[in-house]
């Protein structure tokens, strides 16, 4: 099994991990109702996906 013959320098590790990060999700705006919601789920307010009803949502009161 390989084993490295000298510790690699904390610059050169993280050179290695900038791009190791956690992103923000990308969000779009419902057509139905307006709110924003994560891509390819269905919308938490009205439970429509790409223009369907997905989930019964009940009737706020």
């Amino acid at each position: 099994m390989a084993h490295p013959k000298r510790r690699q320098s904390k610059t050169r590790t993280a050179k290695r991990r900038t791009h190791d990060k956690a992103v923000a999700p990308t969000l779009a705006k419902c057509p139905n109702c307006g709110e924003l919601y994560v891509y390819h789920t269905v919308c938490p307010s009205c439970g429509q996906y790409r223009g369907k009803v997905a989930i019964e949502m009940e009737a706020a009161e």
